[in-house]
């Protein structure tokens, strides 16, 4: 867990001033507890969560980013532009079921569209306490929808101005506003005697009163920033503790500016000799409680909302195994990485989304320290407005009328990462399968959500197909070993169809005891455990699922639940990873069959076109291309349809057909993109699409081109000199009827190149899309030596060239398509005589 998701960052979006303070507003507007930003993507069909206020964003990882196809508020606001009130977890859970079972507890949420002039940008979130019903916090809605209207404003303008509106970084994690005094806020710092040098970081400089990196650079300076009556003891006490004597509780000091805070000095571990640690503490209104705290014999520590450690007494210190000095000032599970576990994770959102208390025990590792008798700490977690009070006490000093949620210490295995797998929560994989929309990401989810959490090391998963079980997913079995159960039929007696026709599970706590239960099965040469498990969704049969382990192990009875049921989800994602098979099939079926088959030729014109799928999701989008004759000369053409899947298929189609219309009619380019508009806009498929048409005269080389929201075309000069062409554009397709579509003239020397292309081939994951298309001129300047010389298949191979890295990657996220057209160099002079004629 850490304090900030992305401080250090400039992220390529919208300024995270301005969404942070659009998140602090809205949680004074709703009484909020939490909240956030989530914006659009570049990744198509994706929203990303843009800033969190008020919780540890890696706690929340499993929320940074939603699809649009996934049944979540968030998706449902930014496809109706209606606000969702969910008033408390029963109503969530009645119309969220997918968010409740990730997040069940008590809290309320509201969520509101990020909207303007007809642009939805993203969603206002906030998370609060729960409600009778929605009712009570109508007054909240109002005040919310105020932020957000007024955020959409400024992004609005943003864009006016060319700044990039969408978010394709981690959160920014910010504070929330504190409910009363400013909670305690730490701050560290470090002198080194041998050269007299001090290094603070940003906290503690603005706790000395000291403006940002403005680092004080020597002992001397570091006195000056606190109060005279305290800066000559201030060098005392940090040589003290320089020589081995650092004082036993903390110090008061004040400020120069009169503010209280509390210091503690160490002699820093690990670093050089006689270096000294110290953290600096602003105490806030609980000074007189910490210093109580101090002299309790359990273990108190306290955590901000983002999980960073303001205070911790020497106990809590001794008890998770941890020097003081590393737990002040750090985030919680940085300083003790062995709580970040499933059971910690879980209990600790509860504690701060609900306002009940919150109790578990967890396991400390067996190769650290041993502070105390056993292995197992109880951990109380008590929330309050800004800060979360932590108890920790050894299991065997636990308060007999204590509530706290039972363990089972009998379990054993010879792996310690075995350890957690009580603890193992079904929905940690559920979450993780919501992501994943293809039998291959489904085992890969398996792999690495569940074999860990029980120690496993292979993996295997067989689907059903006409009463065969074939291999869809194997690892960690030796090569070759798992060949001589393909397609093997209902009928055999094996174990991992018996798992499946009987819906039963079985587990073996070593191959001697699959040998003996079933004789003559071949076995690979280790004698690790075996759990097979039924793979059956709404009670029809999937497949089965092996799990195999290095060594003999046992598998207790709540292993054996816990496993069950999470057979039970792995059979569902995978009966949904078949049915997007089917319908990718059907999709990619659609798209070759609208994609042209042959491109219109012209004795002026040669012209090349590549497509490639995609290969997350539906594979199959809505990108296309076409040449088409337009009076005397020829229509390039390429579109980019909005999502993915059959929809999307058929609406390009349509699109397709009345570009063509349009253009076989030689209309003028602005009548084209207009007539399209109204058309799609007519169609109502609840998309839009981006466009770019070119109406070229091969006699001269001039052309006039509009576009609808598309990337601009790139062009390579005979020269080698490669430009992107500065084309006025208009908005995308099926969104304003009365929108303009501006056309810019250009002209086609003999031997240049124009490429046209969709943003599949120049978006990249954290990459600034002007990156790509940088990246894309740069190659087509590479590529295009040598063509133009009339020479068969020269412009393909450029094509190929500037598609090879896409088509070698293993995972594309959007669909591609390119189009190329050149005027040969052989045609220079006849095309020189005729420049005079007028462009159509």
């Amino acid at each position: 867990m850490t304090g900030s998701a992305g401080d250090e960052r400039r992220p390529s979006g919208p300024p995270p001033a301005l969404l942070t303070a659009a998140a602090v507003d809205a949680l004074r507007a709703a009484d909020g507890r939490a909240g956030g930003v989530y914006l659009r993507s570049r990744t198509p069909g994706m929203m990303r969560l843009a800033v969190l206020a008020g919780l540890p964003g890696p706690l929340f990882r499993p929320w940074w980013r939603v699809h649009v196809d996934r049944p979540f508020p968030v998706v449902d606001v930014q496809r109706t532009g209606v606000p969702v009130v969910l008033a408390n977890a029963t109503e969530t859970m009645r119309r969220y079921p997918q968010l409740a079972a990730g997040l069940p507890f008590q809290f309320g949420s509201l969520y509101l569209p990020v909207a303007a002039r007809g642009r939805s940008f993203g969603v206002l979130i906030v998370l609060r306490a729960a409600a009778a019903d929605a009712a009570e916090v109508l007054a909240e809605q109002e005040r919310l929808a105020r932020v957000a209207d007024g955020l959409a404003a400024e992004l609005v303008r943003l864009e006016a101005e060319g700044a990039p509106v969408t978010w394709d970084e981690a959160p920014v994690c910010v504070r929330p506003p504190a409910a009363g005094p400013a909670p305690g806020r730490v701050g560290r710092f470090s002198w080194d005697p041998a050269s007299d040098t001090v290094d603070a970081d940003d906290r503690a400089r603005a706790l000395f009163g000291l403006p940002p990196g403005d680092v004080p650079g020597t002992l001397e300076e570091l006195a000056r920033a606190v109060d005279p009556t305290d800066a000559h003891r201030l060098p005392d006490l940090l040589k003290e503790t320089a020589r081995g004597s650092p004082p036993p509780l903390p110090l008061e000091v004040r400020t120069t500016e009169g503010g209280l805070r509390l210091l503690e000095l160490w002699a820093a571990a690990g670093a050089p000799a006689g270096s000294v640690t110290g953290v600096l503490l602003d105490p806030g209104a609980g000074a007189l409680a910490d210093g109580a705290a101090d002299l309790l014999p359990e273990g108190v520590f306290c955590v901000d909302r983002l999980g960073l450690v303001v205070y911790a007494n020497a106990r809590a210190a001794h008890f998770l195994g941890v020097a003081r000095e590393e737990l002040a000032g750090r985030p919680l599970w940085e300083a003790v990485p062995w709580l970040n576990q499933p059971a910690g994770e879980e209990h600790l959102r509860g504690a701060l989304l609900s306002p009940e208390p919150v109790h578990f025990h967890v396991r400390r590792p067996a190769d650290g320290p041993r502070v105390f008798e056993g292995d197992w700490l109880s951990i109380s977690a008590y929330p309050g407005p800004d800060l979360l009070t932590c108890t920790a006490v050894p299991a065997n000093r636990v308060p007999p009328d204590a509530a706290v949620e039972p363990v089972d210490t009998a379990v054993s295995a010879p792996d310690p990462a075995t350890q957690t797998a009580p603890f193992y929560r079904p929905i940690v994989l559920a979450i993780a399968l919501t992501e994943a929309v293809t039998a291959r990401q489904v085992s890969e989810v398996v792999m690495q959500e569940l074999l860990p959490a029980f120690g496993g090391r292979r993996l295997a998963i067989y689907l059903l197909q006409e009463r065969h079980l074939y291999l869809a997913w194997e690892s960690g079995f030796p090569d070759g070993f798992l060949t001589s159960f393909e397609g093997v039929g209902l009928d055999a007696r094996l174990p991992g169809v018996e798992t499946l026709t009987t819906g039963r599970p079985l587990f073996f706590d070593s191959m001697q005891q699959i040998s003996a239960a079933y004789p003559g099965i071949e076995l690979d040469a280790t004698s690790g455990a075996r759990a097979f498990l039924p793979l059956i969704a709404s009670g029809r049969p999937v497949g089965s699922c092996i799990l195999g382990f290095d060594g003999p192990r046992s598998f207790s009875q709540e292993e054996r639940t816990v496993l069950t049921a999470l057979a039970g989800l792995i059979a569902h994602a995978m009966e949904k990873a078949q049915r997007y098979d089917t319908e990718a099939a059907l999709a990619r079926g659609l798209q070759q069959a609208l994609l042209p088959r042959r491109l219109s030729q012209h004795a002026r014109v040669e012209t090349a076109g590549r497509y490639l799928p995609g290969t997350e999701g539906m594979d199959v989008g809505g990108d296309w291309y076409d040449v088409v004759e337009a009076g005397e000369g020829l229509a390039l053409v390429i579109g980019d349809v909005q999502g993915h899947g059959v929809q999307a298929a058929a609406t390009m189609g349509q699109l397709r057909s009345a570009v063509r219309a349009f253009a076989l009619g030689d209309h003028p380019p602005q009548e084209v993109m207009s007539g399209t508009n109204h058309l799609l806009i007519d169609l109502d498929p609840g998309q839009f699409a981006s466009c770019c048409y070119v109406r070229l005269d091969p006699a001269t080389g001039r052309a006039r081109a509009a576009r609808a929201g598309h990337l601009p075309p790139l062009l390579r000069g005979p020269d080698g000199r490669t430009t992107v062409v500065d084309l006025p554009g208009g908005v995308v397709l099926g969104v304003d009827p009365r929108a303009r579509y501006p056309v810019a003239e250009l002209r086609l020397e003999p031997g240049a190149i124009l490429a046209l292309y969709t943003d599949g081939l120049v978006e990249r994951p954290g990459q600034d899309i002007d990156e790509g298309i940088a990246a894309l001129r740069t190659a087509l300047a590479e590529a295009g030596d040598g063509t133009g010389d009339g020479a068969a298949g020269s412009l393909g191979e450029v094509a190929d060239r500037l598609t090879a890295s896409a088509r070698r990657a293993v995972d594309r996220a959007d669909d591609i398509a390119l189009l190329l057209a050149t005027l040969p160099t052989r045609l220079g002079a006849r095309a020189e005589g005729e420049r005079d004629r007028p462009v159509p």
